[in-house]
């Protein structure tokens, strides 16, 4: 797609909020484990009667962890069905309006009409339709506003964390099967994404299970959305299982670039953020598979951190286990080293170990 045709033109993922139980027992979480810095607030004390939200920052990446303050309502509905997890991907945009029409025009369901909010520190302009499972996706345009983050929210007088975790590289949702061209074909044709990769059951298999996966990216390149749905297999995939306990399709995980994934690793580790284990006999062919890598394979080992190849270089890469008790929602930490893919290469190896955390859940 040329530049011409991107409609959205989409500058940024401008922040990603969870709908979860307890949004200040979350935030903890995600500070004390992540390092994310908690900059801003909304809820009671800002006049806000059926919430409590909380900006989490570190480099690029804002997080807002929203609570409802009652059992009912969409956000208690959300958190009833689904447990934590993503509600709104939201993107900003150089015209909201235009993103909402153009969108809506083409099939999307158009779930909060262009609206221009205000405060002492200017407005904002936003805008949001709805995508897969109950996820959506908000337009933001933030040209006019000087405050903390949006009109609502007071600051905390905590600057954004300098941790080791910089940006949004890519987020990744489960869908149901028959439901992935289906969900393709919505970012195609209504947000005028291309496909940039795509991988079938022979890529991401094993014994057991397996899966398929499409990778959307938009007009820019930079905004990527791989979707999943199971394949047949013997057992059930790590993708049912997802949809089994999120009750139905939403955001699986979300990859969070590093340029350093041995020091950014081994620091959440020591945080306590738990990660998927990978045998031993995966590094005693490595070099064989990836060639010459600038990191020293026994800190790779150690640590557990995959790697890949392919003609434009390699990543680095390693899943958390869910960091709810659901098995739903887990992160990946991901440093380029020139490659643009997905590692592809380590997606058996990623699967077994996967499927090695089902079977101690009784789920595989």
């Amino acid at each position: 797609m040329s530049a011409n045709d991107d409609f959205l033109k989409i500058r940024s993922v401008d922040h990603v909020e969870f709908w979860v139980g307890n949004a200040r027992q979350a935030s903890f979480y995600y500070t004390h484990a992540f390092g994310f810095t908690v900059t801003g607030y909304s809820g009671l004390e800002t006049k806000i009667r059926d919430r409590a939200s909380y900006l989490l920052q570190q480099g690029k990446i804002r997080f807002v962890l929203t609570a409802p303050l009652g059992p009912d309502g969409p956000i208690a509905e959300h958190v009833n069905r689904h447990g934590d997890g993503v509600r709104d991907i939201a993107l900003e945009v150089e015209d909201v309006d235009r993103a909402y029409r153009e969108t809506t025009k083409r099939g999307a369901r158009g779930v909060q009409e262009p609206t221009t909010i205000s405060d002492d520190h200017g407005s904002i302009r936003r805008a949001a339709i709805a995508t897969y499972g109950d996820t959506i996706h908000s337009f933001i345009d933030r040209t006019n506003y000087r405050g903390p983050f949006l009109p609502g929210f007071q600051p905390t007088g905590q600057r954004p964390a300098e941790g080791p975790l910089l940006y949004v590289d890519h987020m990744v949702g489960n869908v149901a099967l028959g439901d992935m061209n289906r969900y393709v074909a919505y970012y195609r044709d209504v947000m005028g994404f291309t496909q940039f990769q795509h991988f079938d059951d022979k890529d991401i298999s094993t014994e057991y299970s397996a899966l398929m996966s499409k990778v959307m990216a938009d007009g820019s390149g930079k905004v990527k959305f791989p979707i999943n749905e199971p394949a047949d297999g013997k057992r059930k995939s790590q993708i049912e299982e997802y949809l089994d306990y999120y009750r139905g399709a939403g955001v699986q995980h979300v990859a969070l670039a590093t340029s350093d994934i041995i020091s950014t690793v081994a620091r959440l580790r020591e945080s306590g953020v738990p990660f998927i284990s990978v045998p031993y006999s995966y590094y005693e062919v490595l070099e064989d598979r990836v060639g010459k890598i600038d990191e020293d394979k026994a800190a790779l080992a150690k640590l557990g951190i995959l790697v890949d190849r392919d003609e434009e270089g390699y990543l680095l890469q390693l899943f958390t286990k869910p960091v709810q008790d659901r098995p739903t929602v887990f992160y990946e930490v991901i440093e380029r080293k020139g490659s643009r893919g997905f590692g592809k290469g380590n997606f058996k190896a990623l699967f077994e170990a996967i499927e090695r955390e089902q079977a101690l859940r009784g789920n595989l």
